[in-house]
């Protein structure tokens, strides 16, 4: 294992989809409603974001391996801490580097935003840091699906339109909960998968305090619910019908979480649902500014 393939192993490149999507739809809904917007805030609040999941993920690599979360009968990709191929005292520092460098870019998006951005801002890095440590880390209660949908969707679409407008609106709402379902659901995959190994190390997720069957509905819920807010954005007449296409790969993806066999084939799913999210957003964007 290279240093740089460790490294990617660490940060997760399938996931950052979901700092990515809530950022581009919350910009695109403010261009589509001004007719333009600024490039630069939008752009250090995209890596801000981005910044932000880096250090989170890193953090929780190296937190989970100190605590013996990540043992050999894991079902999920490889852990670059757990396997050896990093040591958590320089994992745990590259999050803190992710965590830096957010503040930095944060410091210029308070200058655009005022308090509004930096309350959101400071939140979301404690937040990150509170995810996987500290004596009660969010990832092993039942709160982990509300903490994703509220960072990597309200806080992100919220605090990427307010950059470009000043305010908050209903579509903004509306729009920041969709992704923050989808975002949800990649989560739901990911506990559901570890319910077992989880339920063996005391974690408290959702997946192991309730039967495997409520996850399935968890999961179905959370990818059919946005595609209701979508219909009541079309009836507003705020967005198009494009995004409405892809309903039938949420539908494709449901099957798959009723049938697939609680294993690593699931980690196909979980990738497939960070893919789906980002291009509903993509779509959603298109829909919004052509």
């Amino acid at each position: 294992m290279s240093p740089l393939a460790a490294w990617l192993a660490a940060i997760r490149p399938k996931t950052l989809g979901l700092s990515v999507s809530p950022v581009l739809a919350g910009t695109c809904l403010a261009w589509a409603e001004r007719g333009g917007v600024q490039l630069l805030p939008a752009l250090a609040a995209l890596l801000a974001a981005i910044c932000i999941q880096i250090g989170t993920n890193l953090h929780n690599d190296a937190a989970d391996a100190r605590k013996g979360t990540d043992g050999p009968d894991r079902l999920g990709p490889p852990r670059a801490t757990a396997q050896g191929w990093l040591s958590a005292t320089k994992v745990q520092c590259g999050a803190l580097f992710a965590f830096a460098c957010a503040f930095v870019l944060g410091i210029y998006l308070v200058t655009v935003g005022g308090w509004p951005i930096l309350l959101l801002g400071l939140v979301s890095l404690g937040a990150g840091a509170a995810y996987s440590g500290g004596p009660w880390p969010i990832s092993a209660t039942p709160l982990g699906e509300l903490f994703v949908f509220l960072f990597f969707g309200l806080g992100a679409t919220l605090g990427s339109y307010y950059l470009q407008t000043g305010q908050i609106s209903l579509a903004a709402l509306l729009t920041g909960s969709m992704l923050g379902l989808f975002a949800a659901a990649v989560l739901v995959v990911n506990n559901y998968r570890d319910r077992q190994t989880d339920r063996r190390s005391g974690r408290k997720t959702l997946a192991v305090l309730l039967p495997p069957r409520a996850s399935q509905v968890e999961y179905a819920l959370l990818l059919l619910l946005p595609f209701l807010l979508l219909l009541c954005l079309y009836v507003a007449g705020l967005v198009f019908w494009l995004p409405g296409l892809l309903l039938p790969v949420a539908l494709y993806l449901i099957i798959q979480a009723f049938t697939l066999p609680v294993g690593k084939e699931l980690n196909r799913l979980l990738a497939a649902t960070a893919r789906f999210q980002l291009l509903f957003s993509v779509t959603f964007c298109v829909a919004l500014v052509f």
